[in-house]
């Protein structure tokens, strides 16, 4: 149903375009989406394909979007942009690292036409303009470390703020070794990796410590914290990933995608259930179990209650405003549609989590609430 549905929408995200005013409507799941006149064009491509008993319409869409933001999605992102080009011709799509805290302030200065973030605008900062949120997928951030000698870690909430806030400094401390009875440690001193940019990742990393560690983690949370003075910064997850791997005794907090790509080590993280989880697509799958997701399609996933779920969870937005002009918009919304559409199939071999079926319709049915011109 989902998937009709996705369908459906795109021929109504496709509806305006530069050379007409058409205006597109879209039928009822199975119907038919045209625009008014006839079969909708943009660029002057049309294709149509059936679904659900009817006939659908869609088109190949062209026109220029740029993104940035999210150094955790941007390997999906890549990956969407080059199977969502490849099928749109006419259509230049670029997406910029950069840190969730850039994408936002690049939005809100309209100078993209989408943001990549793996956290929601603060009251405060927001766009005077509406906008809307899309979640496009989940990712596990992991605890990466390089350590010689120790191929299994685990870390439980309590020993994790300890290390970040160097209150824990050598690798063989009473703490971890309590986490990891039967391990030799070795007595190797710990260098703290962060991120230097302003990070969904790092937001997402000290909510998990707020809420998992609340009277051992001081340092708050948000998308830059104020690290004690002998940690070391590196820009994006690469950044971060980089400083793990050239540093012996060195732990970061690196999406899984990233960590990966990386050929990094990763703890075992000890959830609220009490079970030391691995990070994963499929712990992070079931840590997205039973969020609570408010109207505007914003939520938390940290700090799952899930006895499989991995408590350090992300979820990750696309961003846009809602109001779109005539040129752009039919763009924005086919984009948009193919990241929580089909493009979710791309996800498993990048090691994110997709979003569940409730999610993905609700994602999709949002995009009628994207108003062209």
């Amino acid at each position: 149903m989902a998937g009709v549905l996705a369908l459906a929408l795109v021929g109504a995200a496709c509806g305006s375009d530069n050379s007409s005013s058409s205006s597109a409507t879209t039928a009822a799941s199975g119907g038919a989406a045209t625009t008014a006149g006839g079969a909708a064009t943009t660029g002057g491509a049309t294709t149509t394909a059936a679904g659900g008993g009817g006939a659908t319409t869609t088109v190949k869409v062209s026109g220029t979007l740029q993104g940035s933001g999210s150094t955790l999605q941007k390997p999906y992102q890549d990956e969407a942009i080059a199977s969502f080009t490849k099928a749109n011709s006419g259509a230049t799509v670029t997406y910029g690292g950069g840190g969730s805290g850039k994408g936002r302030t690049d939005l809100k200065s309209k100078v993209v036409n989408f943001a990549g973030s793996d956290s929601p605008y603060a009251d405060a900062d927001k766009p005077a303009e509406p906008i809307l949120y899309f979640p496009i997928l989940f990712s596990p951030i992991t605890v990466s470390y390089n350590l010689s000698g120790v191929d299994k870690l685990q870390l439980s909430a309590d020993t994790i703020a300890k290390i970040f806030s160097r209150t824990i400094k050598t690798w063989n401390d009473p703490a971890i070794a309590a986490d990891n009875p039967g391990v030799k440690l070795p007595s190797t001193n710990i260098t703290v990796a962060h991120r230097s940019d302003g990070s969904g990742t790092t937001q997402n990393f000290t909510e998990y410590l707020v809420k998992a560690a609340p009277t051992t983690w001081t340092l708050k949370s948000g998308s830059t914290v104020e690290w004690p003075a002998d940690t070391q910064a590196g820009n994006g997850n690469a950044g971060v990933a980089q400083i793990i791997t050239s540093t012996d005794g060195a732990v970061g907090y690196v999406d899984l995608s990233d960590a990966v790509a990386a050929k990094l080590s990763y703890a075992s993280v000890k959830n609220s259930s009490g079970n030391y989880i691995e990070p994963s697509a499929e712990s992070a799958t079931a840590a997205s179990e039973g969020i609570d997701v408010k109207p505007d399609l914003t939520f938390s996933a940290t700090n799952s209650s899930a006895a499989q779920g991995y408590p350090i969870t992300a979820p990750s937005w696309v961003i846009i405003y809602q109001t779109q002009d005539a040129k752009a918009g039919p763009l924005v919304k086919a984009y948009v549609n193919y990241l929580v559409g089909d493009g979710q199939k791309l996800l498993a071999d990048l090691d994110y989590a997709p979003l569940s079926q409730s999610l993905q319709q609700q994602a999709v049915a949002q995009i009628g609430q994207i108003k062209v011109g």
